[in-house]
């Protein structure tokens, strides 16, 4: 808990010395523009406030929380490692909100008002503006930096677990999570060093120092750069979703390759009916018959009778399981191909167009640095805006999604619940929307990990509960899925064969559907 405290104090004794400084220096030519005055020191003192809040709700998260469900069966000591690694998440995540609003309201604002001051040749709303600038630079360079030593100790534990899951689900999953964190660890210490240009760029501009313009281009620079990364990863996600889709499509509609399989099954149910009713009309006759032997052949036919409606009950189910699979089947092919959709609308919005406008906003800074002086082109701030405006919107529109889904969980917990296990009780209304506002906790029981169950459960081997009655094609299909989820043989650096072994052990069933929902919600 202690290593919370400096790192929020730092940032907040640093914005109030440089509002102070400046202050002092703008006395007496502010009473023109007391309203843009008052609203950066707003934004200045709230994000500073908001800081310190996110550290405290940090702090009142760690105290007292119970331990892990391993730990409370062992009474083992938790590693350091994660403890660490636990806070600074919750950590993270409570600055999180903060660090939105800044991205997409404060700095966006504080642009304007630069531009304003520029045009105006106004020192005092300059100052105030370049005050504000330092106070969302030093917020969105603690989140950066927790952020990026989170995925970084995230990033080694699952070289750990990959190393030590030589080969299947769980390999596969902790590889992947590794690189996917060790690039957002890269990623993250570039935008440190971005942002903390970007301190550096305000800073000269309330000292009113010589270099300030060289300290612009040297922040339009960075930022460019570091919105050309994230632009560029982002394409490459948009395409990896795309590749995926494209082949969970090729895998057709499981209405149609199944078709034949169905029709088989059918006709295999009405023969049986045929035999059955002719089984009865055979007891009829041997009930009205009077000769020897009466009773022998009654009882031969009912036996016959009995016989042949049992193979009609078992043909008549086996239809209908097929087809409830077949059901089963379209429904987690649907939402594996509107996950990779979904997927490929964000990264292309807040993504690649949205980092993008942000680097070339930070090319023009840069240009206009070195010609114009102290970057003051509306236009380098009019795609910095815009690029600001998406990139919000975008997390705006994940958060709306994560609270509802969190709402869900626990409102509804019947729509997601295991089948053959009993929900667990509604909360109420109130309850529910307090659970959708955490959003430090991720949803443990929604819809992908249902369709994650559902996928396994029609691809698993006959020795796992609940899978011994699915045919043959249906099962090959649900397998075919998984390859085209990137979760084959090759993925799991298994023969097929062995591959397939690990679907029928009820050992690695957690791991496999954990790996499922790791793909279905990955490009």
């Amino acid at each position: 808990m202690s290593m919370s405290t400096p790192v929020h104090r730092a940032p907040t004794r640093q914005s109030a010395a440089v509002l102070t400084s400046a202050r002092q220096r703008r006395e007496g030519s502010l009473s023109g523009n007391s309203v843009e005055h008052a609203f950066l020191q707003m934004q200045s003192s709230a994000g500073n406030r908001a800081t310190t809040a996110a550290v405290q709700r940090a702090r009142g998260a760690d105290k007292g929380k119970a331990p892990e469900v391993g730990g409370a069966s062992t009474g083992a000591k938790k590693n350091y490692r994660d403890q660490i690694a636990g806070l600074l998440d919750r950590f993270k995540k409570n600055l999180e909100p903060i660090d939105t609003f800044i991205k997409g309201v404060q700095t966006p604002t504080n642009a304007g008002f630069t531009q304003q001051a520029a045009a105006t040749a106004n020192e005092g709303l300059k100052h105030s503006a370049a005050a504000s600038g330092t106070s969302a630079a030093s917020g969105n360079l603690l989140t950066e930096v927790a952020g990026t030593v989170v995925n970084g100790m995230d990033a080694y534990k699952n070289m750990q677990d990959a190393k030590k899951h030589e080969t299947g689900a769980g390999h596969h999953t902790a590889k992947k999570k590794a690189k996917t964190k060790g690039t957002d660890t890269v990623i993250g210490a570039a935008g440190s060093a971005s942002y903390s240009a970007g301190i550096a760029k305000e800073v000269t501009k309330l000292q009113k120092a010589a270099d300030a313009a060289v300290a612009s281009e040297a922040s339009g620079i960075a930022s460019a750069s570091v919105g050309a990364i994230k632009a560029m990863r982002a394409a490459f996600r948009v395409g990896g979703a795309a590749r995926k889709y494209k082949k969970v499509k090729e895998l057709g509609d499981p209405h149609l390759v199944h078709a034949g399989s169905l029709a088989r099954l059918n006709e295999s149910r009405e023969q049986a009916d045929w035999a059955a009713a002719e089984a009865y009309v055979a007891l009829d006759a041997y009930w009205d018959h009077e000769g020897e032997g009466r009773l022998e052949l009654v009882s031969e036919a009912i036996d016959a009778a009995w016989e042949a409606m049992g193979e009609a009950r078992d043909a008549a189910e086996s239809l209908q399981r097929a087809e409830r699979d077949v059901e089963k089947l379209s429904t987690v092919q649907k939402y594996a191909k509107k996950k990779q959709l979904t997927k490929i609308g964000k990264e292309t919005v807040g993504g690649a167009v949205g980092e993008s406008t942000k680097a070339a906003a930070g090319v023009v800074t840069a240009v206009a640095a070195g010609t114009a002086g102290l970057a003051s082109n509306p236009v380098g701030w009019g795609l910095a805006g815009a690029g600001a405006g998406l990139v919000l919107g975008v997390t705006l529109y994940k958060a709306l999604r994560a609270a509802t889904k969190r709402y869900e969980e626990v409102r509804h917990p019947e729509h997601w619940a295991p089948e053959g296990e009993t929900p667990a009780e509604a909360a109420s209304r109130n309850e529910s929307l307090k659970h959708a506002l955490k959003f430090w906790q991720k949803v443990s029981k929604g819809e992908r990990q249902a369709m994650a169950r559902e996928i396994y459960a029609l691809a698993a081997g006959p020795d796992i509960p609940g899978s011994g009655s699915t045919t043959a094609e249906m099962r090959e299909s649900a397998r075919a899925l998984l390859i085209a989820l990137k979760s084959g043989p090759t993925n799991h650096k298994l023969e097929p064969e062995t591959w397939a072994d690990t679907l029928d052990d009820p050992a690695k069933t957690t791991g496999w559907i954990k790996e499922i929902a790791e793909q279905l919600a990955s490009g």
